[in-house]
């Protein structure tokens, strides 16, 4: 066990147990505020903001001043939440959602300096700067005792803030007007005794399926990258089961480990199913449809441009594969009706665990164009096809 004690700042920085210095009232426990109000910036936040915040806890039922904090940021999704509570054994609940201006890099976490990464992870705020180029910021502890054995040993980086001013190299940019709120947040969590806020920045919103498809997409053939993400996808679900900051320890090898993680689950993927709106598709009641046919529909432009156009759909599509699938034989059936409109589709054999794979197919074959219909006896009838098409990633 002892490769797991190199965790143990990291896990006072993610699990909100900080207690309250100098009790609950008083002025001691609101010093850290009067010493920030020395500051014009932060004064001028707290005088425009403390009583809108007021107002928007009330409104949504939350006690103000939140005496805990908890920050998500998801890189790819561009989105920041600020979740709240004001007692240890309270479930979080979600107060704002902002929308992160700017990004750097790409998915993945930090590893050099120079190299325009947001950094993925799990951190806190270790730094508030009044006198911030980007009007005020809010610094995260990077790199932490995992960035410092998986990074450049030299040049692993540092100065990552959430700030305002919409740029970025690397760090996390909000609004000026956001980045106010979030400060005067902050302050007060810290002034009641927080001073572990933890700040989880994942690459992915995980139960959002088009931002999952496009991280696994990513990671296809990069195991490393591919493992690291699924430790983040451990501490998302974790939090997602029970609103409360997972317990993060490292190992020697720089590894997160998420204590009682839960499995892996596709509850994300129902979500989405849940969630997704149903496009209406192209059906048509055929009351005569031909069994044997002179002569076959055909696809504009001839069979061979139908088998050119069915190996690019495939290929397209490959995102919509269920986890750990690269590759399907999907069966459809449709009909060419006399009017040559391809109707009524349908997916003969879904995979399991996919649930807009068969959606897109018909979605995007709905719009292949009029086909020249079937003829019998000179004349065009309705005729059934069925096609398989080979999906890969």
């Amino acid at each position: 066990m002892k490769n797991f004690f190199l965790g143990l700042a990291l896990l006072m920085a993610t699990v909100s147990v900080a207690q309250p210095s100098g009790g609950n009232s008083g002025t001691n426990s609101f010093s850290f505020i009067k010493y920030q109000k020395n500051f014009p910036r932060p004064s001028e936040a707290f005088a425009q903001k403390q009583d809108t915040l007021e107002k928007q806890f009330k409104a949504k039922g939350l006690v103000w001043p939140a005496k805990y904090m908890y920050i998500r940021s998801f890189k790819y999704d561009s989105e920041l939440e600020v979740w709240v509570k004001n007692d240890l054994k309270d479930k979080f609940q979600l107060f704002k959602t902002y929308k992160v201006c700017a990004l750097a890099g790409t998915l993945g976490p930090k590893r050099m300096e120079g190299d325009y990464q947001v950094p993925e992870g799990f951190y806190y705020i270790n730094e508030f700067n009044p006198n911030s180029n980007y009007y005020l910021s809010l610094g995260i502890n990077y790199p932490n005792a995992s960035d410092r054995i998986l990074s450049d040993s030299l040049r692993p980086g540092s100065a990552i803030y959430i700030h305002g001013s919409c740029v970025t190299v690397g760090c996390i940019p909000i609004t000026d007007r956001q980045i106010g709120e979030l400060y005067v947040l902050a302050a007060f969590s810290k002034s009641q005794g927080q001073d572990f806020i933890p700040v989880h920045i994942f690459p992915v919103r995980f139960d959002n399926e088009k931002s999952v498809n496009y991280l696994e997409k990513l990671t296809e053939n990069n195991n490393r990258l591919k493992d690291f993400s699924e430790r983040m996808e451990n501490a998302f679900d974790y939090f997602e089961k029970y609103k409360q900051v997972p317990v993060i320890l490292i190992k020697d090898n720089g590894q997160y480990i998420v204590n009682n993680a839960p499995p892996l689950r596709w509850y994300k993927m129902e979500s989405a199913k849940e969630k997704r709106i149903i496009v209406p598709h192209r059906t048509r009641t055929i009351t005569e449809l031909a069994t044997v046919v002179h002569e076959w529909p055909e696809f504009p432009g001839g069979g061979d441009a139908f088998l050119d156009y069915l190996k690019k759909l495939g290929k397209e599509v490959g995102e919509f594969l269920p986890k750990g699938m690269d590759k399907a034989f999907i069966k459809m059936e449709f009909i060419i009706d006399k009017d040559g409109v391809p109707v009524n589709f349908k997916v003969l054999n879904p995979p399991d665990n996919s649930i807009d794979l068969g959606e897109e197919l018909i979605i995007r074959m709905e719009k292949m164009g009029t086909w020249k219909p079937a003829i019998l006896n000179g004349k065009p009838v309705a005729k059934k096809m069925v096609q398989t098409i080979e999906v890969q990633k």
